[in-house]
C-alpha cells in the first residue's frame, strides 16, 4: 500500500466514520503581489451559533428585506456549519441574513460558527445543510467515500501567502531552498498552500526546513526564527506592515491553482431538493455582491454578529479580501472553474494528498449560473 500525505483533518473523517459504522478561516488576500522594498523583482472551537432577530412571521420581504404586508409563508430552515469563530470574512453571509435575502427565498438560515476539525464529516452525518470548506478538503473527504459536492466558490482565489521580509534574498520561489519556513503546522490551507509554492517550484519539503511555529507568523518573522512564514495575505500580510515591518509576499493563487472556499451540501441534498440548493447559493451570493459594493455598510452590519469587532481592522480585511472575492473578473461570483479544479486535483495526485483522480463531474457544479 503506497503511503500517502494526509492532512491531519483526514484522521477525524476516519475516526468519526469508524465509529459510526459509515462510510474539513481565516482568512483573505490581496493580489497585488508584493508589497514593500528589496533587491527582487515581483513575480507575476468555541461552537456558537449565530443569528440576527427572528423573522416575523406576519409579514413577507421583498430582495432587500423591507416589509411588504401580508402573511408570509413558512421558511424552511437550513443551516450553514462556517467552520471558524465569528469574522468579517463570513461578512456575506451575515448580509444576506441581515438585508432579508435568505427570507425572500424562502429560507430561515441559521451560521454555525466553531473550529471544527471534522466540518465536511459533520455535514454528511447530517448534521448541517451546508458546510463552508475548500475545494482541496472537498477531494480528501470525497476520496474518503464522502457524497459531498461543491455548489459555488465563494473565494476566487486561494489567501494564502508565503511571507518574506522585504529585504530578503529570497526573490524567487528556486530561493527557498534551504531556507526555514515558519508555518502553524501540517494542516489546513497554510500547509497545501507550501506544499503547491513548493510543487511550483519543483522543490520538496526536504528541500527546505519547515518549522511548525502554531499560529505565531507574525512575531517569527519579525523576531527573525525563520527566513519565511505561511500565512494569509488578509491577515499576516496585512499585520506585519502595519508593525513597521515591510514584507513581500508570494500569493499561492499566482503559482499554482487551488480552489478555496466555498459552499458544499451532500449529494443528496442537490439531487433531492435542488431548488433549496440554488434559493441558498443565489441569496449567498446577492449577500456577496453586497458587501463588494458596499464595505462600510457590511462591516456595520457584522459589527451583530463578531463580538467585539474592531471596526478599522475589519475594514482593512474586507478590502484586503474583496479582490478574491472576485478573482481576476473572468467568471460570475461564485463560479465553479473546472480548469481550475482540474490542476487542483492533479497537484494533489502528484502529492499523494489523495490516493487517485477523481470524476471531478460529481465533485462540484455550477448552482450559481443554472
Amino acid at each position: 500500500m503506497q503511503n500517502y500525505r494526509r492532512p491531519s483533518f483526514v484522521l477525524s473523517f476516519l475516526l468519526v466514520f469508524s465509529m459510526l459504522g459509515v462510510l474539513l478561516a481565516a482568512c483573505g488576500g490581496s493580489s497585488s503581489g508584493n508589497t514593500g522594498t528589496g533587491g527582487c523583482k515581483s513575480p507575476a472551537d468555541i461552537s456558537s451559533t449565530t443569528s440576527n432577530s427572528p423573522v416575523n412571521s406576519s409579514v413577507s420581504l421583498d430582495v432587500q428585506g423591507h416589509k411588504t404586508g401580508g402573511a408570509a409563508k413558512a421558511l424552511q430552515n437550513v443551516s450553514i456549519g462556517l467552520g471558524y469563530i465569528p469574522d468579517i470574512q463570513f461578512a456575506p453571509f451575515y448580509v444576506a441574513k441581515s438585508k432579508g435575502y435568505y427570507a425572500a427565498a424562502g429560507l430561515n438560515v441559521t451560521l454555525n460558527h466553531g473550529i471544527v476539525n471534522n466540518l465536511l464529516a459533520e455535514l454528511a452525518l447530517g448534521h448541517n445543510t451546508f458546510a463552508f470548506a475548500s475545494g482541496d478538503e472537498l477531494l480528501v473527504a470525497r476520496s474518503q467515500h464522502l457524497p459531498l459536492i461543491d455548489v459555488s466558490t465563494i473565494f476566487q482565489k486561494y489567501p494564502v501567502s508565503l511571507i518574506v521580509p522585504a529585504n530578503s534574498p529570497i526573490c524567487t520561489l528556486a530561493d527557498l531552498k534551504g531556507h526555514t519556513i515558519g508555518e502553524p503546522g501540517p494542516f489546513g490551507a497554510t500547509y497545501i498552500g507550501l506544499l503547491a509554492l513548493l510543487y511550483h517550484a519543483h522543490l520538496s519539503l526536504s528541500d527546505v526546513h519547515a518549522e511548525s511555529i502554531g499560529f505565531t507568523q507574525v512575531a517569527a518573522l519579525v523576531g527573525h526564527k525563520v527566513d519565511a512564514v505561511m500565512g494569509y495575505s488578509n491577515n499576516e500580510a496585512l499585520q506585519l506592515p502595519e508593525r513597521g515591518f515591510p514584507v513581500r509576499t508570494f500569493n499561492v493563487s499566482d503559482y499554482q491553482p487551488l480552489v478555496s472556499n466555498g459552499i458544499i451540501t451532500t449529494e443528496n441534498t442537490w439531487q433531492t431538493q435542488p431548488q433549496l440548493v440554488r434559493s441558498f447559493v443565489q441569496a449567498t451570493i446577492q449577500g456577496l455582491q453586497e458587501v463588494i459594493a458596499n464595505p462600510t455598510e457590511a462591516v456595520q452590519i457584522s459589527q451583530s454578529y463578531v463580538p467585539g469587532m474592531n471596526t478599522t481592522t475589519a475594514m482593512s480585511v474586507l478590502r484586503a479580501t474583496i479582490p478574491i472575492w472576485k478573482g481576476d473578473g473572468a467568471h460570475p461570483p461564485g463560479y465553479n472553474d473546472s480548469a481550475t479544479w482540474q490542476s487542483m486535483q492533479q497537484f494533489l495526485v502528484a502529492e499523494k494528498i489523495i490516493p487517485s483522480a477523481q470524476d471531478l463531474s460529481q465533485a462540484f457544479t455550477n448552482v450559481s449560473t443554472s
